[in-house]
């Protein structure tokens, strides 16, 4: 079958695509890409013709593959993926930095710590065989200190369930 003219041009890749030839690239569906130009619109704002059809730029292309690959990839929510977008931006994404909990871990050197980075830190400790810190209790052994390091994954468990149950109620 002969291909048409438009078939048969390539376009360079400043020009402007279509919400067919967008989602053709990305390999998404159209109502993906109005969706979530709905839920990211300082990050995806294609130019609307006078007839209405969307006409995606390429900084809303670069801005669409970074929500596939922060939901796709990185499975992350769109509310964890708008906040990643907020805090790092469109390119650290494409440039495969960007993660989620950066921000929290430099804040976790602040005054305030957080519950689950200090457990984390822990059971890094506890598994690397390293002494845990100085808390005055020179008598525990590395079996109590595991113990401990499960009492506060479990307690920690408790508390997830118990606000996923909020949640869902």
């Amino acid at each position: 079958m002969a291909q048409s003219f438009a078939e048969r041009v390539e376009k360079s890749p400043e020009a402007y695509r279509s919400i067919g030839e967008a989602s053709e690239s990305l390999g998404l569906r159209p109502h993906v890409l109005r969706y979530w130009e709905s839920r990211f619109p300082k990050i995806v704002s294609p130019l609307k013709r006078r007839d209405g059809r969307r006409m995606f730029r390429p900084c809303d292309l670069d801005g669409l593959k970074a929500i596939q690959i922060l939901v796709h990839e990185r499975e992350l929510t769109l509310k964890s993926a708008a906040k990643v977008l907020e805090t790092h931006g469109v390119e650290a994404v494409l440039r495969g930095g960007g993660r989620l909990f950066e921000a929290a871990e430099s804040k976790h050197n602040g005054p305030f710590g957080s519950p689950a980075l200090d457990l984390q830190a822990s059971v890094r400790q506890a598994f690397s065989g390293a002494s845990p810190p100085d808390n005055g209790d020179h008598a525990r052994s590395d079996d109590t200190g595991l113990q401990l390091t499960l009492a506060g994954l479990s307690d920690l468990k408790a508390r997830l369930d118990q606000a996923r149950a909020r949640r869902v109620a």
